[in-house]
């Protein structure tokens, strides 16, 4: 069976993460998202996987490959301008037969994509989608059914009197290839507000599919530090890279951690990296290939990307760090704070409240005290 996921989004909501990087490229636990829901899709049985792209296309490429490495076909076609979700499908409906899984590329989930294909089958639908629920449901698009799990209704961000479920689009579909003759070529066209509703004039079935699995968008840069630490207390369940070497402590390939570090899980540590003396890095923490962690260095429920440098002293609590950067001894980022990548930072400096540093980013000793 063969899966389109839609990763043609700018990523504008994980700026500035997704500068260099696009959203689907990201790490979680020094993987990137788009390997982790591509090695599910194979585990449960999608084949063939078509990546509709229009931002970055190269990095995925080069990531990628033909997908040979994880036991799939994958095709990656570039969108010359935005097409939206809909509409970058009907781009690739060529490559399309029968029916076809879906999936928006922000969001992760451990949905069983055999059930919904089994239910979607057996209520003979041409459209079904995936729904889970929320604590409020004003702050989304809501689905409405019957009985019989029956679409009846869309309604966006309802005012609380108009509530009458908690049911939300969860990003993940499986749709006939028929029903892209309803979509216009060559057009910016979304699924929510254009295909979907089109359906219901046109009485093709369409069901939902009610779900209490995982489910989170990676989008928003507090669910990425929160969706990090889902995969490292087991919330949802992925593959580590590098192997368990102590309780809920894994490393991927040679380290380099010298006497008298403190080491508490759950942690995941890339290859390449070196923890010095007095170093203590307390779970849930993910640290990427090839950092340096300096002496009496603390991190604790952070996430840094590859080849940082951490000097003498420094503090991490609760932050992202991504590629590159550099910060001096003394130095304390705490509190939600984003730096993104090739940044230099300074001795003595504090930041936090969800401060965002931008890629080469300068900042002085002691200039910020946030």
């Amino acid at each position: 069976m063969k899966a389109v996921i839609l990763v043609g989004g700018l990523g504008t909501r994980l700026r500035p993460l997704t500068c260099n990087t696009p959203k689907p490229m990201i790490p979680l636990a020094n993987r990137p998202f788009i390997e982790h829901m591509l090695l599910r899709l194979q585990e449960q049985g999608i084949e063939e996987v078509i990546l509709a792209v229009r931002y970055l296309a190269d990095q995925f490429r080069e990531t990628l490959g033909d997908g040979s490495r994880l036991g799939l076909r994958v095709h990656v076609m570039e969108e010359a301008e935005p097409m939206g979700t809909a509409g970058a499908v009907k781009n690739v409906e060529h490559m399309l037969d029968g029916d076809t899984f879906i999936f928006n590329g922000d969001i992760l989930t451990d949905l069983d994509l055999r059930a919904m294909l089994a239910f979607h089958q057996s209520k003979g639908s041409k459209t079904t989608i995936a729904l889970t629920p929320v604590d409020d449901p004003t702050q989304f698009g809501l689905v409405e059914m019957n009985t019989e799990n029956r679409v009846q209704r869309f309604l966006e961000k309802p005012r609380a009197e108009d509530v009458r479920t908690n049911l939300i689009n969860a990003g993940t579909y499986i749709i006939h290839a028929d029903m892209f003759r309803y979509v216009p070529p060559n057009q910016h066209y979304m699924f929510e507000r254009g295909l979907f509703p089109v359906l219901l004039q046109t009485g093709d079935p369409m069901f939902g599919y009610p779900t209490r699995n995982y489910w989170t968008d990676i989008g928003r840069p507090h669910n990425y530090l929160e969706v990090n630490h889902d995969i490292l207390i087991g919330r949802i369940q992925v593959p580590f890279p590098g192997r368990e070497v102590r309780n809920r402590i894994w490393i991927d390939g040679e380290t380099q951690i010298d006497d008298d570090v403190q080491l508490v899980g759950p942690l995941v540590i890339g290859a390449g990296v070196h923890i010095a003396r007095g170093a203590n890095i307390i779970g849930p923490t993910v640290i990427g290939a090839r950092c340096h962690i300096g002496p009496n260095v603390t991190i604790e429920d952070a996430v840094l990307w590859e080849e940082n440098r951490l000097e003498e002293g420094v503090s991490l609590r609760r932050c992202v760090l991504g590629r590159g950067n550099t910060v001096k001894s003394g130095t304390v980022i705490t509190d939600g704070a984003i730096v993104s990548d090739h940044c230099q930072i300074g001795a003595e400096n504090r930041l936090e409240r969800g401060i965002r540093l931008w890629p080469e980013s300068v900042i002085q000793d002691q200039s910020i005290s946030f």
